[in-house]
């Protein structure tokens, strides 16, 4: 397509009166709006699923955290929650967003 432009706009025509000569930047501009468009589209979901994931969230739920941390929920504030870690019940207190997944539901799980 290049070619075809370069050879179009050497032969004595002015590139404004070319018709060829306008439709690169337009192709251009219709790539750039829908990666941006169809990009932001599917983060836009993931952050939607993240949140309401981290809503969700129920005491006894086993979660990962985004450190790699695998523990139980005891407690649930605004911000925070606190989990269990190990067998020693050892208790870590985090931010709901450094929630990565809810690996076991608390209905699901059985004690």
């Amino acid at each position: 397509m290049l070619n075809v432009l370069l050879l179009t706009s050497g032969n004595g025509s002015s590139p404004a009166s070319d018709p060829f000569s306008l439709v690169l930047p337009i192709i251009f501009i219709v790539l750039i709006a829908a990666m941006w468009f169809f990009g932001g589209r599917s983060q836009r979901k993931q952050e939607k699923q993240q949140a309401e994931m981290r809503n969700n969230l129920q005491v006894g739920d086993e979660i990962t955290t985004i450190g790699g941390i695998i523990g139980k929920v005891v407690s649930i504030k605004d911000e925070t929650c606190v989990i269990e870690t190990t067998r020693e019940r050892t208790k870590i207190r985090i931010l709901r967003t450094a929630i990565s997944r809810v690996d076991v539901k608390a209905e699901d799980s059985i004690d």
